[in-house]
């Protein structure tokens, strides 16, 4: 499931290791506090930095540019890549900054940050929710129904228990041409969760012509909104984006990574 992204411009690879990291401060109520001036300033060097970034490389879509805390650097986010450079945008740095100290992929987690969903926005009505055993735990899954990965990600999920996956529709037709007309006959089956078991554990389809109305095209537009580019693609209940039909050890782990974080910030 692996998707190249091309990058319009070369740039040097490389590994930063930090020991430490910081917090951008929270501006202050007062504007004309310097707490206030500097974080407004901040805001304008880094407005700067994305505007360099998209006139020096038109081909490259430029979500977000954010003041460092490694060495005065800027990170630029793509949407799918993290990219370093400094005030002037004269150089571009590509690779992963890891904390020495604890090992941990500092650029990793300030992309699933950055790529983070809420999932109060997902449209749950529009999905075919299929639970195991008590369903207390919760996955959103943007899915095709060709897609060998998918099928893959189902067969694992059915070896797990208490789990409710929330599926929503995505053929991608250059991939699968096919997938759209099968999704619409799940969709206006009678019993969906069923229907969608049958076809991606057994390979049934469902005997309807598929001449109902379906979320296809919204789910369509959402998929894109979100820049969810392969499938399947699973969003936790914390907003974290995961790709891929990850191993039952590793759905155990995030799972249990989801639900810390989910009570964590329930707390605060």
């Amino acid at each position: 499931m692996n998707r190249l992204l091309p990058l319009a411009f070369a740039a040097l690879s490389g590994v930063i290791a930090a020991s430490s990291t910081a917090q951008t401060p929270v501006p202050a109520k007062d504007p004309k506090s310097p707490a206030a001036v500097r974080a407004a300033a901040a805001s304008t060097d880094e407005a700067e930095v994305k505007r360099l970034m998209q006139e020096k490389f038109p081909g490259v879509e430029v979500i977000s540019a954010t003041k460092s805390p490694y060495f005065g650097l800027y990170e630029v986010f793509t949407g799918e890549q993290m990219v370093y450079t400094d005030a002037k945008v004269s150089y571009i740095l590509v690779g992963t900054v890891i904390d020495a100290a604890t090992r941990t992929n500092l650029t990793e987690e300030r992309i699933q940050a950055l790529k983070a969903i809420n999932v109060s926005d997902l449209p749950l009505d529009q999905a075919i929710k299929v639970v195991r055993g008590k369903g207390e735990r919760k996955v959103i899954v943007f899915s095709d129904a060709d897609c060998p990965f998918c099928k893959r990600l189902e067969n694992t999920l059915q070896e797990m228990d208490n789990v409710t996956a929330y599926v929503l529709l995505y053929p991608i037709d250059q991939l699968h041409p096919d997938a759209a007309r099968k999704s619409k006959m799940i969709w206006c089956s009678a019993d969906r969760p069923k229907a969608w078991l049958d076809y991606m554990l057994k390979g049934n389809l469902p005997t309807n012509d598929g001449g109902c109305d379906t979320p296809l095209p919204q789910l369509q537009q959402l998929a894109q909104k979100y820049r969810v580019v392969a499938t399947p693609t699973m969003v936790f209940m914390d907003g974290r984006v995961v790709p891929g039909a990850l191993p039952k050890d590793r759905l155990e782990k995030e799972f249990a990574r989801a639900d810390t974080a989910v009570k964590t910030a329930l707390k605060n």
